[in-house]
């Protein structure tokens, strides 16, 4: 390891998301054998690759629910703590719309804890299955570093993230000949159609073919801890941006990323896996998943019982 790399790596887990369109709270579901969630086996790899702490981001109100079900069990193995996501944590000096129903979003899901993770970061979605293979590529970059504003992203191939069941979204991504990240372009519909995927262009209503083996973002990121300064700076210019509907609108934490790239604050190194993603965007999507998991306890990747 590097003279005045970090030692000590943290896993920021957003978990407060209710999944809308999966029909519940997928987080806390049952995947595995021994009815582990898809986040447990996040956290078993992160774990192998040597994280070793834990940060829940999750709503107040599913905190004893959650605790039963997941926390209570990865505390046993690893240091754990929450953070909870509240629409009022706002920079002082603004207030929260009367109309507004729900948090700010992914952006502002890490915003919450700032006062809580003090080392290098990796960040993930509760219910996607990532792959052993992403935690560690986070993990090595994280511990080399020793320059601020050097962050990274696992980038995954477009045709390994997709469902047959409806359309996803994935930040397409852009990178120089070193592979860092140069631009990310929301695409918020993609679809598997006979020809292929495409994606739903909001300008002309037309569904347009997008290359399968497109690098695409899946919201699995390192940071340093200066990041969470950079975070507050870019949240106060999206809630001062007269053009956002602050009732509606959400704070991604990929937009906040690109606006950091854009200003050359940050660079952000693209991490290429061939892992294959596993997710619950659909109720449909459950079986399959069940299936990758068993066939992957099979071949030994995983315990029977995590």
């Amino acid at each position: 390891m590097k003279e005045g790399a970090y030692l000590k790596t943290t896993l920021v887990v957003m978990a407060a998301g209710m999944g809308s369109r999966y029909g519940g709270l997928k987080q806390m579901d049952s995947f595995g054998p021994g009815g582990e969630s898809i986040l447990e086996y996040s956290i078993y790899d992160a774990c192998l690759a040597g994280f070793e702490e834990v940060v829940f981001i999750i709503k107040k109100d599913i905190e004893e629910l959650f605790k039963e079900k997941i926390g209570d069990k990865i505390a046993k193995k690893v240091q754990v703590r929450y953070v909870f996501q509240d629409i009022n944590d706002i920079p002082e000096g603004f207030k929260v719309p009367e109309n507004r129903a729900k948090p700010w979003g992914t952006g502002h899901a890490v915003y919450s804890a700032r006062e809580v993770v003090k080392n290098p970061f990796c960040v993930i979605n509760a219910d996607d299955f990532y792959g052993r293979e992403a935690f560690q590529l986070i993990h090595d970059y994280l511990c080399e570093q020793t320059q601020p504003y050097r962050y990274c992203m696992v980038g995954y191939i477009l045709k390994n993230t997709l469902t047959e069941f409806g359309h996803v979204a994935r930040g397409a991504c852009t990178m120089d000949e070193s592979d860092n990240l140069k631009e990310i372009v929301e695409r918020t519909k993609i679809k598997v159609f006979y020809d292929g995927p495409k994606y739903f262009n909001e300008e002309t209503s037309e569904w347009v073919e997008i290359n399968p083996e497109t690098i695409v973002s899946m919201n699995i990121w390192g940071f340093t801890p200066e990041f969470f300064q950079s975070l507050a700076d870019k949240f106060i210019l999206f809630l001062t941006d007269k053009s956002k509907n602050l009732e509606m609108n959400e704070f991604y934490l990929p937009f906040a990323v690109d606006e950091m790239l854009n200003s050359g604050m940050a660079q952000v190194k693209v991490l290429k896996t061939h892992e294959l993603w596993h997710g619950v965007t659909y109720a449909d999507d459950k079986p399959r998943v069940k299936e990758a998991i068993a066939k992957m306890v099979l071949e030994g990747r995983y315990p029977e019982n995590l």
